[in-house]
């Protein structure tokens, strides 16, 4: 009777499998454990470094304020530090951590230098937008809040980012414009003093009266709370138009007071010529129609 002798064999090699599969996993474990408390030192210290990093992100804008307010940088500017150093510190620190987490970090750092090097061909508009927002940050040809015009277009700077100057027009939309265009162009900045001059033309008829129309016109101009009287406002005939004599009044405003005073002094010129009779002469068109006889 072999039977139970061959059960017993069977047993006896499954529980040695069973024990030696039980001593491989626990010499894997032993293996893992060793390794990773051998490596756990450098991971904890490539988080250290990160976590350092997010720190010094949230901590330097403060002092870089406080430094920035002295130094009278622009507000636009200061954001645009902000920016690069955190995008400085961000980077070492990535680059420290793995070099702490044992990757070639030399070899790494070759292979982007040449892959920076071929990418900086390709995108070299995009560096030259760059290298323009420096130095427009910092030659500060304009600041945040100003009104500019450049080529044809016109509006409030908001800010300057790492390609783009952007400017809000009056209707209310958000213009982006390359930094290398605002270094080229011709720029037409309106707010970079604290006052401005208008000068209006305002025409008669030659019936009217000249020493009534420009009595009226300086005693409106003197009065207008909007009109400064340093420099004095100015009214003196300008030219003998063809169908009209020309005044030129000259005035000077606050620079945020222009287009209110604008659009309130054409209103009021308007309104005082009807008042006092003065025409405002307009172009007229004699059209002349042949007649065309009729047969008999």
């Amino acid at each position: 009777m072999s039977f139970p002798q061959t059960i017993d064999k069977g047993c006896c090699c499954m529980s040695l499998s069973v024990i030696a599969a039980a001593w491989s996993f626990e010499a894997a474990w032993s293996t893992f454990l060793a390794s990773f408390l051998a490596f756990l030192p450098r991971l904890l210290t490539a988080l250290l470094i990160l976590l350092v990093a997010f720190l010094i992100t949230r901590i330097l804008p403060k002092p870089v304020n406080s430094l920035m307010k002295r130094t009278k940088l622009d507000e636009v500017a200061v954001k645009y530090i902000h920016r690069a150093n955190k995008i400085v510190i961000w980077a070492l620190a990535i680059v420290m951590a793995m070099d702490k987490l044992g990757f070639p970090v030399g070899s790494l750092l070759a292979v982007l230098a040449a892959v920076g090097a071929a990418v900086a061909l390709a995108i070299k508009d995009n560096l030259s937008n760059l290298a323009s927002g420096m130095v427009l940050l910092f030659t500060k040809p304009f600041k945040a809040g100003y009104f500019i015009e450049v080529d044809g277009s016109s509006g409030t700077i908001r800010e300057i980012e790492l390609m783009h100057t952007y400017l809000d027009t009056v209707g209310n939309t958000r213009l982006a414009i390359p930094n290398t265009k605002m270094m080229t162009a011709t720029i037409n900045n309106y707010s970079v003093y604290e006052t401005r001059r208008q000068d209006f033309v305002f025409s008669i008829s030659y019936d009217d009266d000249l020493l009534k129309a420009e009595e009226l016109l300086k005693g409106m101009v003197d009065r207008h709370p909007m009109v400064l009287q340093d420099p004095a406002p100015m009214v003196k005939v300008k030219e003998h138009g063809s169908s009209s004599v020309n005044l030129l009044v000259r005035v000077w405003c606050k620079s945020e007071n222009y287009w209110d005073l604008q659009f309130d002094l054409l209103e009021q010129v308007k309104l005082a010529f009807d008042e006092n009779g003065l025409s405002i002469p307009f172009n007229q068109l004699d059209v002349h129609l042949p007649i065309e006889k009729k047969a008999e």
